[in-house]
């Protein structure tokens, strides 16, 4: 199976818009693997759903780095891997993985995506996306009560306990590990260079910057 061309990490916020731009800037590439940082949560299986329901989950500790490195590894070198499935419903991995190959791109996004070293190590390209506070905390609100069923209260609750103050200590600062930043919705310029650039090293035409 052949390497993938391009190997992209797209961190930011919560609501920043993230995956919208991971989808603009493949738009038209033939085959990308999407690694969603979300995935690679921690395995709580040992802990109970009362316990669960109190991790900060958006602490770097709450993920599963080790495996999430082992993945992107095989990725890059063409291999196969059986990524995991979470259920924000029950804070926890299921029983079912997803088979995935990789692609002409492979592109991880999440919040943290840029937080461990030895990921950015395996990237080519690191972006960072910038939206409003006020933008981010209404996705948020949107994402959790309708697509996840929780209570709007927990949801503003857990923004002010743990999303802000971690947004602030541990997402904000890893702008600095991003080659470009890329203000959500406010630059199309932006997203269609690196529209062209993606194609470009797909096609065997440029070299990632």
């Amino acid at each position: 199976m052949p390497v993938p061309s391009l190997v992209i990490g797209i961190a930011g916020g919560t609501g920043a818009g993230k995956t919208t731009i991971a989808h603009e800037i493949t738009s038209g590439v033939d085959s990308v693997t999407l690694v969603p940082l979300d995935n690679y949560y921690a395995d709580r299986s040992d802990t109970p759903m009362t316990e669960r329901e109190q991790i900060n989950y958006d602490h770097p500790d709450a993920f599963d780095w080790k495996l999430l490195r082992e993945h992107l590894l095989a990725l890059c070198e063409g291999r196969t891997i059986e990524m995991p499935e979470y259920d924000f419903s029950i804070h926890n991995r299921t029983d079912e993985t997803t088979t995935v190959d990789p692609g002409d791109v492979v592109m991880v996004e999440g919040i943290l995506t840029l937080h461990d070293e030895q990921v950015c190590e395996l990237l080519d390209i690191n972006l960072y996306v910038e939206t409003d506070a006020d933008v981010r905390i209404i996705r948020r609100i949107r994402r959790d009560v309708i697509e996840r069923g929780r209570e709007l209260d927990g949801v503003i609750s857990q923004y002010l306990s743990t999303v802000k103050p971690m947004h602030e200590q541990f997402v904000e600062p890893i702008k600095k590990e991003a080659d470009l930043i890329i203000p959500e919705g406010a630059n199309d310029t932006a997203v269609g260079l690196l529209r062209e650039q993606v194609h470009g090293v797909v096609d065997g035409d440029e070299r990632p910057f």
